[in-house]
């Protein structure tokens, strides 16, 4: 084959999977008035289609009473967010007015509820499962596992899934909470289970990124990551993004089952514990050198940084060409997606680590003091 022809080849296959990953993400992402689990969908993306204001002002504020670390849940127009209090807060998203809270069996740490089907459901460090009526807050279903649960749930159809530091990836019926199978990996699972046509795909603390089917809870294949996992993998087109503690950002082939490129920052080598973002071509994530990096998506080339003044842990969400993340530095930023240019910042006055939530144009993120913010117009 001609040289030029080739390159032109080449080319072309970077534009095509430019493409896919840009069609693929828009695709995927639930309605507007929605963000009803963790990163917003089944694939983790963390990309949200509501209007968000340009000009940003504080509506309200929740007190929760203690670390809120887990992402809220939007749904038809309230808030559910847990805390360290082991409550699960049911808040109304006009004005932040409590509807009704839920006692879980521990306190709540990382794990973010998921609303599907009327219910509510949440994991806790005491190792317990457990949904609950969106109308009321009753308790309908629990279960227990064996170690902390700070992985979020994950609803498909009529399964939930959920992974604990007890080694395992559970699969349980949504509607009572019964055992249908569980999956053992060898370090605790610790993210939360993307899904794609019918595969749950885990980014392990054991150093292996797992496809597991989720009709029989069989492993469809693995790939080595080559270092401990926290960060929960974000699913678009072909490819699986996520960082590990290695100091990387990886990004795998689902078709070939192998790793299609690496990124390290030249400078500043730390590990990666937020979960990316990715939208038009770009994956944006958080890292503990305190920086937010945007990476090209086919290629894994840096093109932007941004330096905090601390480790960011928090997951961004992107809308409307524009990040959303918080900083253990206590400010929440909004940053252009496409040049990194920093647009807005807010002082909240204590660590945010974890993620915001984006549904019918507001914002809402909570603090490691327990200060649960919604921001909008």
């Amino acid at each position: 084959m001609d040289r030029r022809v080739k390159k032109t080849a080449t080319s072309v296959g970077f534009l095509i999977a430019y493409y896919m990953v840009a069609i693929a993400t828009s695709r995927s992402q639930l309605p507007p008035e929605t963000w009803a689990q963790f990163r917003g969908d089944h694939r983790l993306v963390g990309v949200s289609l509501s209007g968000v204001p340009k000009d940003l002002r504080l509506l309200w504020t929740y007190e929760a009473g203690d670390s809120i670390e887990s992402s809220a849940a939007i749904v038809d127009g309230v808030v559910y967010v847990g805390s360290q209090t082991g409550d699960l807060a049911a808040l109304n998203l006009s004005n932040g007015s409590v509807k009704w809270k839920y006692r879980a069996t521990g306190p709540i740490g990382e794990s973010s509820p998921c609303v599907a089907n009327g219910l509510v459901y949440i994991g806790d460090l005491e190792g317990g499962v457990q949904a609950v009526s969106t109308r009321d807050g009753n308790v309908v279903w629990k279960f227990k596992t064996n170690g902390e649960v700070k992985s979020s749930p994950v609803v498909v159809g009529d399964k939930l899934l959920i992974g604990s530091y007890d080694e395992h990836l559970y699969c349980l019926s949504a509607s009572n909470g019964s055992l249908i199978w569980k999956f053992r990996t060898q370090g605790p699972v610790h993210c939360t289970a993307g899904v794609l046509a019918g595969i749950a795909y885990i980014s392990g603390c054991d150093e292996m990124f797992r496809a597991i089917r989720i009709a029989d809870g069989r492993e469809v294949f693995r790939v080595g990551s080559g270092a401990y996992t926290g960060a929960s993998p974000a699913l678009v087109g072909q490819l699986a993004y996520y960082g590990t503690f290695a100091n990387e950002v990886i990004a795998v082939n689902l078709r070939t089952h192998r790793v299609a490129w690496r990124y390290t920052n030249k400078k500043r080598q730390f590990p990666y514990y937020s979960s990316a973002s990715v939208s038009e071509g770009r994956v944006i994530v958080g890292g503990r050198d305190k920086m937010v990096h945007a990476l090209d998506a086919a290629t894994g080339r840096e093109l932007w940084t941004y330096m905090t003044r601390a480790r960011v842990e928090s997951s961004p969400v992107i809308a409307e060409g524009r990040v959303y993340i918080g900083s253990n530095d206590g400010n929440f930023y909004v940053f252009d997606a496409r040049t990194g240019a920093k647009l807005w910042e807010f002082t909240a006055g204590a660590a945010l680590s974890a993620s915001p939530a984006i549904a019918s144009g507001r914002i809402v993120i909570g603090a490691d003091d327990g200060k649960l913010f919604c921001f909008g117009q």
